[in-house]
């Protein structure tokens, strides 16, 4: 179980296989009982959705103080707060006054929730053994799985106080920073001008959505400083896929977002992110995109025992809520089918339609393959801008294989492959390409003209 499987206050989910469903923690305050207060909470609610944060703490700090010891006031601030992306805020007004013999589980889930959203891992376990210590059955089974949240976020050896070194070493906070690199537009259509406009133009009433890079819980950071290996891959390739599809459709407007890790100015390394977002790294990537996006996906990818397990959750951006959730599973066996299940699925939740688009849309012959092809063009695409450092290439045999199984398909397939090679001959890694088969179009013999191959 990732954090936030059960959001504050959020609605049931989506499910492609059979998954727990989402339940919400936050418990509405009795409004006969509210009095003079509940006017003050709503208000307080209303400034929070208008994203004026400040205002909003100021009432509930005048609530607090007045009715600071009521279970029902603890209860509903830490609600509103969750559901409108504020842990911080219920960490600082929530966290030191719950008590929760007084005050009961459901604020004391909050709160547990935020530590973990925020990686503080010492705060998050002090509450969970506080809820342990309640006896409550009817509990057991969410504390279990919040229990299973921390371990994962302990075994990374990362907690809250590693985000940001003391001490004021400028070298070591850049060190710890990652950077998000946003990807607006199918990562092998970079370098293609010789092949004319291949996407449709957006409409007047475009809609943002942005799909970033996937969490690998349990997954060892330091993994990063190596070349890239499968999970790391897949983690980055399925949003780029996603994002690659709403490209061509005229109502959406895509970008992926990846992490790298590294000081500015100087070439870096793949981030792996061991817990999934939060609302702060939303928040980030909102400011990182420079857009007002509508929704962004995000998810945490697992493998056990050889097979994969993928949750999606689907933010609306406009109130930091998770609108879907959506899980799958699969196999080495069965990879193709199920990863082209959730792509259909996908496009079917977000009413995605292609427009009059120059370069036809057409699904993947393989969808490993693709994920396959997509990882390496992006590796070899932040390379080549300086991004990663040449040590972060991995052997690229498997990737040009991949992408010679389908070169022929249909012309997107073509021009991934196309740029794929351009892209690896300055670091000494294009295979032969006397055997290559590619669609036999106009499109595709001015660009590879024009790229050299």
């Amino acid at each position: 179980m990732g954090f936030f499987d059960r959001m504050f206050g959020s609605r049931p989910p989506e499910r492609l296989a059979d998954e727990p469903a989402a339940e919400p923690v936050a418990e509405a305050a009795p409004s006969a009982a509210g009095g003079s207060v509940m006017p003050r909470l709503v208000a307080a609610r209303e400034k929070l959705e208008a994203k004026d944060v400040p205002a909003a703490v100021a009432i509930y700090e005048e609530v607090l103080a007045a009715a600071g010891d009521r279970a029902d006031i603890l209860v509903t601030i830490s609600g509103d707060l969750g559901v409108n992306g504020c842990l911080r805020e219920i960490t600082e007004l929530v966290g030191p006054r719950y008590d929760a013999e007084r005050h009961g589980p459901a604020t004391g889930l909050n709160l547990l929730q935020a530590y973990l959203a925020l990686r503080n891992a010492d705060a998050a376990q002090h509450v969970l053994d506080i809820l342990f210590a309640l006896n409550r059955p009817d509990l057991e089974e969410r504390l279990h799985g919040f229990s299973n949240a921390l371990a994962d976020l302990m075994a990374t050896g990362q907690s809250y106080a590693d985000e940001a070194p003391a001490g004021g070493d400028p070298e070591a906070t850049a060190k710890a920073q990652i950077s998000l690199v946003t990807i607006s537009k199918p990562i092998w259509s970079y370098g293609l001008d010789a092949a004319g406009e291949l996407f449709p133009k957006p409409t007047s009433r475009v809609r943002h959505v942005a799909f970033a890079q996937l969490a690998l819980p349990g997954m060892d950071p330091k993994l990063a400083e190596q070349p890239e290996d499968e999970m790391g891959r897949l983690s980055r390739a399925l949003p780029l896929w996603l994002a690659e599809t709403f490209a061509y459709s005229p109502n959406y407007a895509a970008l992926a977002a990846l992490g790298v890790n590294g000081q500015p100015g100087t070439p870096g390394q793949y981030a792996l992110f061991h817990v999934e977002w939060s609302t702060d790294n939303l928040r980030q990537l909102v400011e990182t995109a420079g857009l007002e996006l509508d929704y962004i996906f995000t998810g945490a990818l697992r493998q056990k025992a050889g097979d994969y397990e993928l949750v999606l959750r689907v933010w609306e951006v406009k109130k930091f809520r998770e609108r879907k959730q959506i899980a799958l599973r699969w196999t080495p066996a069965t990879a193709a089918t199920e990863l082209a299940k959730l792509h259909d699925y996908v496009r079917q939740f977000m009413e995605w339609s292609d427009g009059a688009a120059a370069l036809p849309y057409a699904a993947p012959a393989s969808s490993t393959a693709w994920l396959e092809t997509l990882g390496a063009s992006a590796t070899l695409f932040l390379a080549e801008k300086n991004v990663l450092a040449p040590e972060q290439l991995p052997d690229l045999a498997p990737a040009f294989r991949a992408a010679f199984s389908q070169s022929a398909a249909n012309e997107a397939a073509s021009l991934s492959c196309l740029t794929l090679l351009a892209r690896a001959l300055p670091f000494g890694q294009a295979p032969d390409v006397s055997g290559l088969e590619l669609a036999d179009t106009p499109r595709v013999a001015a660009a590879r003209a024009a790229l050299g191959i």
